[in-house]
């Protein structure tokens, strides 16, 4: 929610809005000194848009000073760049707000977690996904390819080598998968790339530094 000028907030807001009580943050791959703001900062913008339409509508402003007024979930993602500093800061926000937190991990996050008592006390459960079947893998592959608006041909080498590949690498792991996608779109637009060879694959896996089977 960046705006370069205070007109375009909440320009494009619909009556919608007002049912979201969601902030997803994702630690950034650098040091997170500034965690406890940068979430402060996106629950404050969130709630200006809300507040902006609601004048819009006629409804009264809130003008509220609490970022997290009406926040019900915060989702962290990546949690595993974070350090004991960032989780105290975390818990801090848990204790003080009343609102629910999820965390997303790798596998094993939560033996990292239960390092730190005095957040791991108030996790309720921790569960952990499984591995996608080969089916699975074709399906969400397929949508990906799509979400790009490339057209996959599997009868077609280069596309087949790719998509095996990528299986290959990401072993059923969801989250794996869209890390790598998230890396391919930004190499194929940097290189202005129209399809998803192995060449493609292999550079994203190395900028991840996912190792190999």
């Amino acid at each position: 929610m960046n705006y370069e000028k205070a007109e375009l907030m909440g320009a494009h807001a619909d009556e919608k809005i007002l049912d979201y009580h969601t902030l997803f943050y994702t630690a950034p791959p650098v040091s997170a000194t500034k965690l406890t703001s940068a979430i402060h900062v996106m629950g404050m913008r969130f709630n200006m848009v809300k507040d902006v339409y609601r004048v819009r509508i006629g409804e009264k402003e809130m003008n509220t000073s609490n970022a997290f007024e009406g926040i019900h979930l915060i989702i962290v993602d990546e949690i595993d760049r974070l350090k004991l500093q960032h989780m105290e800061q975390l818990r801090d926000i848990y204790d003080k707000h009343d609102l629910a937190m999820i965390f997303i991990g790798m596998p094993g996050i939560e033996k990292r977690l239960a390092r730190y008592p005095h957040l791991y006390s108030r996790i309720g459960f921790a569960h952990e996904f499984q591995k996608l079947s080969k089916d699975e893998m074709h399906h969400i592959l397929e949508y990906k390819w799509d979400e790009l608006g490339i057209s996959i041909k599997r009868e077609d080498f280069t596309d087949y080598e790719a998509l095996t590949s990528i299986m290959k690498v990401t072993n059923g792991n969801f989250r794996l998968i869209h890390r790598l996608f998230t890396q391919i779109e930004r190499i194929l637009e940097i290189n202005h790339l129209t399809s998803i060879t192995t060449e493609v694959v292999e550079a994203v896996r190395n900028s991840l530094v996912i190792g190999r089977k």
